[in-house]
């Protein structure tokens, strides 16, 4: 079997198989965006990236059911949720398009001393390559390769093995809207690489840095390569982001937006509420209304109308879940709910009682695996939402607007959602902290990772 292949997670098919790139097709690919860098990117105004960027947007919308039935082939995303996934990638070309000039504006800088002028400009670096992950196919995409084009970098990218179709997708509207733009060819390349070609492109000079969404095995390899080759690394790993419930006036509406929070891509977000802290006096209350709102999603044909659940994404994430959860059960957790997988049909489950002394108390469940906690206090939830290895979103929901700042200004993540889940927006940056990575993608935070904010001064 070819290292990259579509395998239908609902039927377990083999639906298509692509070649690997040759050592020979890798240099022409290296050699491709670095001619277009030098060609076309570093030489054209941000207004030429920005109307190639607005086209890729386009392309997106108008291709947008085709896109959508690839990735629920490839990874089992519900079609409702596979085109909300289109749509916001092209919401995000476009806002790179509409914003990208005047958020590269030169920025004046006033001297303390001496006459004349000084002021930053911010250019590209050169060939950067993203390797992106299965869970989001085109929105991963999306935020790494939109504002980093229209900055005037050139891309490599290596998509996940599940996900060659869509790879190939992505590359054609690249290459039709570089072709109506009279741009280089070389702006976007898609490669089906191994790992061993990746760890050859990481050392190459024409690679001037890396952005990398996956795990923290494969982000701590890539890390390791990249600063052996002093190159610039973005990271976006994993998360256990904590739900903290304190106080509500619609308990109903919290419960309904933390199973929203937990159930979005069927488990399977780096970003999704994980772990549900909630206060004494809401706790059983809120676990028996979760539990009851959580389960009656099941998994379902991904195809059909109205479906919130699919099936996970493959065999081997479907074994490790039900190995995780296992795991739990036999170190002492208590299931308030569950069911037996058929196939990658994973149903709902649901633990409690989880302890310091658990593996599950530290890992992350990427699949439709809630873990529900009492505490007693506004400090108690904020420690426990802490003790964690990870730091990427957090969600607080407390009806004290004093509480809500003093919660989220305590809690070790990157991101803070109060009283709302599912709120990203192309404006808004997005990364993590601690072992959940480093660097922000997203808003105006992702045109300054891979920039040249060179300095210039006139007398």
């Amino acid at each position: 079997m070819s290292h990259y292949a579509v395998i239908d997670p609902a039927t377990g098919e083999t639906v298509t198989e692509y070649p690997t790139i040759t050592a020979a097709g890798l240099d022409e690919a290296a050699a491709s965006a670095q001619a277009a860098y030098s060609d076309w990117s570093r030489t054209v105004t941000v207004d030429a990236r920005t109307r190639l960027i607005r086209r890729v947007a386009e392309l997106h919308t108008e291709r947008r059911d085709a896109l959508a039935r690839i990735v629920v082939r490839e990874m089992g995303k519900p079609l409702e949720q596979a085109l909300g996934e289109v749509d916001f990638a092209a919401a995000i070309y476009e806002y790179y398009a509409d914003n990208g000039a005047a958020l590269l504006a030169d920025e004046a800088i006033e001297l303390s001393d001496g006459t004349g002028s000084a002021f930053v400009r911010r250019s590209g670096l050169g060939v950067l390559l993203g390797i992106m992950p299965w869970n989001f196919p085109y929105y991963q995409v999306a935020r790494f390769a939109g504002p980093n084009i229209v900055v005037g970098n050139t891309i490599l990218l290596k998509h996940a093995p599940q996900c060659p179709e869509s790879a190939a997708a992505i590359a054609e509207i690249f290459d039709t809207a570089v072709a109506e733009a009279g741009a280089h060819a070389g702006v976007y390349v898609n490669i089906y690489a191994d790992n061993d070609q990746v760890a050859t492109l990481i050392a190459d000079p024409r690679v001037q840095g890396i952005s990398v969404t996956g795990s923290e095995r494969a982000g701590a390899a890539v890390a390791e390569l990249a600063g052996r080759n002093l190159k610039k690394v973005v990271l976006e790993l994993g998360g256990s982001d904590p739900f903290i419930l304190l106080s509500t006036d619609d308990l109903d509406a919290a419960v309904q937006d933390a199973v929203n929070a937990r159930l979005d891509n069927n488990g399977q977000s780096c970003n999704a509420a994980k772990r549900f802290i909630v206060l004494d006096d809401l706790y059983e209350e809120f676990a028996s209304k979760f539990t009851a709102a959580f389960t009656e999603a099941q998994p379902a044909d991904p195809f059909a109308e109205g479906t919130l659940l699919g099936p996970l994404s493959s065999a081997a994430a479907t074994e490790r879940l039900t190995e995780q959860l296992g795991r739990a059960v036999t170190q002492g957790a208590t299931v308030l709910a569950s069911g037996e997988p058929v196939g990658n049909f994973f149903p709902p489950a649901v633990l409690a009682d989880v302890t310091p002394q658990m593996d599950a108390y530290r890992e992350e469940f990427f699949g439709p695996v809630a873990a529900l906690y009492r505490v007693s206090s506004e400090e108690e939830a904020v420690r426990l939402a802490n003790d964690t290895p990870f730091g990427l979103g957090s969600y607080v929901y407390t009806t004290d607007p004093e509480q809500a700042l003093r919660v989220a200004d305590g809690i070790d993540a990157g991101m803070v959602w109060v009283n709302l889940v599912l709120g990203d927006a192309a404006e808004l940056p997005f990364g993590g902290v601690k072992r959940s990575g480093s660097g922000r993608e997203m808003g105006r935070f992702a045109l300054e990772e891979f920039a040249n904010k060179k300095l210039i001064r006139i007398a």
